[in-house]
């Protein structure tokens, strides 16, 4: 069982912090008292999933002394669950200027200045319960889950998950899509005899799509533009990233291309490539 606790200031980045810790695979859930985590448990033991990796966020909205933050620590370590307990914090300007960006009520209502020096004190005593501490001031959203993830000890076994997709037209652009591009100028196997009933994954048909001349320059020119991309996304903290190839049904050139380009993704080793072909069935 690894259990991360989130607290401390409104502002300071602990959504930011559930977020990254989700995306490792943790089960997240935001102001639940610490005394019903066991409860929870088991009522998801009873559905028949056993989890194994939890952070629980609690903020101020909870109503959590320091003493009963303690208790509910040592009751879960009593229970075999052991706690580590990240506190985010930020300085009162940082704090004022990210109410006043979002413009966001504080939690503790009355002035964004008054409930933020209110809510520090709140959380003194919590602080010191703390086993990392991470000040947020200087750093943007990407670099917060960067930093969380480095004080926890925590790495992707592999990096930014990047899904590449084939299409056709006719039948819609993929809704998630995070980039396109448009294969329908290459020439079409469709109108070859004994290469119409085949796809993209058959040898004739990669073969006669990827030896082209055309086919070969588009790829050429999309390497260098796609390991940029990947390159940006995954230093801003994007963990998955879908690239969309068409044709126009979505069987022969799209899906050669999408091979192709998947192979070329997956000489950084870094990150994980998957290839999903939409229409190839259709």
């Amino acid at each position: 069982m690894d259990c991360v606790v989130v607290t401390g200031l409104s502002g300071a980045g602990k959504t930011s912090a559930l977020r990254a810790l989700e995306d490792m695979g943790y089960f997240c859930v935001d102001n639940l008292p610490l005394s019903l985590l066991p409860e929870m448990m088991e009522l998801y033991r009873a559905w028949g999933q056993r989890l194994t990796k939890i952070a629980v966020g609690v903020d101020v909205r909870t109503g959590l002394p320091a003493q009963v933050f303690r208790r509910s620590l040592a009751e879960l370590k009593a229970k075999g669950i052991k706690t580590r307990v990240l506190y985010m914090d930020a300085d009162n300007t940082t704090l004022l200027r990210r109410f006043s960006e979002t413009r966001r009520r504080h939690p503790l209502n009355g002035s964004v200045i008054a409930g933020i020096r209110r809510e520090r004190v709140l959380l003194n005593d919590v602080s010191t319960l703390a086993d990392k501490t991470i000040d947020t001031s200087r750093l943007v959203p990407s670099e917060v889950k960067e930093m969380v993830l480095n004080t926890l000890g925590l790495r992707h076994p592999r990096g930014m998950a990047v899904v590449v997709q084939s299409f056709g037209y006719k039948h819609g652009v993929p809704m998630d899509a995070d980039m396109v591009w448009d294969v329908r100028f290459l020439p079409n196997p469709n109108y070859v005899d004994n290469l119409r009933s085949k796809t993209g994954l058959t040898k004739a048909v990669s073969r006669y799509v990827l030896k082209n001349p055309e086919t070969k320059s588009f790829l050429n020119l999309l390497q260098p533009l796609t390991e940029f991309l990947l390159d940006r996304f995954s230093r801003e903290g994007k963990s998955y990233l879908t690239l969309a190839i068409g044709c126009t049904g979505g069987r022969h050139r799209s899906v050669a291309v999408a091979e192709a380009l998947a192979d070329l993704i997956r000489r950084d080793k870094r990150l994980d490539v998957r290839v999903r072909h939409r229409d190839i069935v259709r």
